[in-house]
């Protein structure tokens, strides 16, 4: 199963622009850093970022449908995701709790996402958001470390393609004028 999750992970992410790099990896973690201008104010795109089911790749979430995502922005709040009864059980998912925020500026969340949610990993999911030009620069970096059973530097580039896809998914949305 754990290596259907991470082929999973690969093989979605592969679409993925560049932008993003493995920082650094060690035995025990790794350090992944994407950046992405979008043409968008900062108000605009931190509500957005609040949103994940309107931005995030339903295939990169446990129900199948990132509209059953939220983020609940303040300080213990819940990244969250609910499972609805298809043929069993309702269910719900922690992909992260909120560590720190700044509206407008700034979203820190603590979590080990996807695959690194099975083993005894920690992960630190830091969004900033700069002015740039007519818009913003959101810079998103993931630092992960623990008893990961993939090794850090097999597991990083493919968590890096995914959270890399989820920041273009943002920079879309945001772009995408309302019809």
């Amino acid at each position: 199963m754990r290596m259907i999750t991470l082929l999973g992970w690969a093989g979605a992410a592969m679409a993925a622009p560049a932008h993003s790099v493995v920082m650094v990896t060690s035995d025990v973690g790794f350090v992944i850093e994407s950046e992405v201008e979008i043409a968008a104010d900062a108000d605009a795109v931190y509500a957005l970022l609040l949103t994940p089911g309107r931005w995030w790749n339903d295939a990169h979430s446990y129900s199948g449908d990132s509209a059953n995502m939220t983020i609940d922005a303040h300080a213990g709040g819940c990244f969250c995701e609910t499972i609805p009864a298809k043929a069993g059980a309702a269910g719900s998912v922690e992909h992260g709790r909120v560590i720190y925020v700044v509206p407008g500026r700034q979203l820190r969340l603590s979590g080990a996402l996807g695959p690194l949610q099975t083993d005894a990993a920690i992960g630190t999911l830091d969004l900033v958001l700069t002015p740039a030009g007519k818009g913003m620069t959101v810079r998103m970096t993931y630092v992960a470390g623990g008893y990961l059973r993939t090794r850090p530097a097999q597991i990083a580039p493919m968590v890096d393609q995914v959270l890399g896809e989820q920041l273009q998914g943002l920079k879309r949305v945001a772009e995408t004028p309302l019809s």
